[in-house]
């Protein structure tokens, strides 16, 4: 009887010997081996609140890795299973499982991209975030309508208010998400070159220096020049000059504009139109990019109040209307001082 037990005892040691030395070897192997992948990238995605036992049955459904134990295994002796984190990830075939655990532990989830250009319009900013397949579509005409109070905001109108960047997101993020975010950066970086701004007396907030800094990323696309029109519209508004810009014309014109300003539509007096009304128009006209709000917060000292284009992209700027009226005939209206329209003094 003894023997018998013996040998039974020692045939289950041997067994549990083999087993154990199996799993093993075929966790070692499973340690080394790539996932496996239908193409040569695959998107995974977590959902929040995902376990780590949800995660390891999904990758082994898909037949990414398998079995689902081992990557609990894997994930147990790094210490590492409550620490994956909601995302969309890539993956690729060329990852093993370790690599997998460290990518969902990461957090480097894979990201989509809006833009917000500079010089564009909320209209349409309202029109590429509709367009944006990667942004979850929640808001309606009237929500776009009343945008500001429903991000919040003490701004009354959207026009400007948000900043003109480029957005990286993760998946499920929303079209009101991505506007909070892009007002919110908008507001810190306009506060933080407030903080730090030359002061002048024209420019009493962080609102008026927004409106000018919208007006100068429209007035040229020439970043070197942004801080010498910035000191012109300044130096303006210093003296009770009319701005007389174009711009915010075609803005005030709204659907009325066709490519082109005419003598009538200078004239017609309207909330934007600058060469009726002095100082700045109510609201911003566009977005300005960071460059154009640091302009306008730390413009170069200087005495110009005109400046004319020159058709190469550069502009001529000038103290006095005499100089600028030389300016005008040569650079845009090739030397032919007959047709120039304005003051002849």
């Amino acid at each position: 009887m003894k023997l018998i037990f013996k040998s039974v005892f020692w045939l289950l040691v041997l067994g549990g010997l083999a087993l154990g030395y199996y799993f093993y070897t075929d966790y070692t192997r499973y340690l080394q081996r790539h996932i496996t992948l239908q193409d040569s990238t695959a998107g995974f995605e977590i959902k929040k609140g995902s376990s780590i036992r949800h995660v390891a049955r999904a990758l082994e459904q898909r037949e990414i890795l398998k079995p689902a134990y081992y990557f609990l295994i894997l994930a147990k002796l790094n210490k590492q299973e409550a620490n994956i984190k909601a995302g969309e990830y890539a993956l690729m075939d060329s990852m093993k499982p370790a690599d997998v655990l460290r990518l969902f532990t990461s957090g480097k989830s894979l990201q989509y991209r809006q833009t917000i250009i500079e010089g564009k319009t909320f209209r349409q900013l309202v029109q590429s975030i509709r367009s944006n397949p990667d942004l979850v579509q929640t808001l309606s005409d009237e929500d776009y309508a009343s945008i500001m109070q429903k991000l919040g905001s003490d701004y009354n109108n959207p026009e400007g208010a948000f900043l003109a960047d480029t957005y990286h997101f993760p998946k499920n993020t929303t079209d009101l998400d991505f506007l909070k975010r892009s007002h919110k950066m908008l507001r810190e970086y306009l506060q933080q070159e407030w903080s730090k701004r030359t002061p002048e007396a024209s420019i009493r907030t962080p609102y008026e220096a927004l409106i000018l800094a919208s007006i100068v990323e429209k007035e040229t696309g020439h970043e070197a020049e942004r801080p010498m029109i910035a000191r012109v519209f300044i130096n303006r508004l210093n003296k009770g000059m009319m701005l007389q810009t174009d711009p915010t014309v075609i803005y005030g014109m709204g659907d009325a504009y066709r490519g082109n300003i005419r003598k009538k539509d200078l004239q017609k007096d309207t909330p934007y139109n600058t060469y009726t009304r002095t100082g700045l128009p109510p609201t911003p006209i566009a977005f300005p990019g960071k460059a154009a709000i640091h302009a306008v917060l730390h413009p170069p000292a200087g005495s110009a109040l005109y400046f004319v284009a020159k058709g190469d992209g550069t502009s001529y700027f000038s103290d006095t209307y005499k100089e600028h009226r030389k300016a005008v005939i040569k650079y845009q209206l090739k030397g032919n001082a007959s047709r120039y329209q304005g003051d002849k003094k």
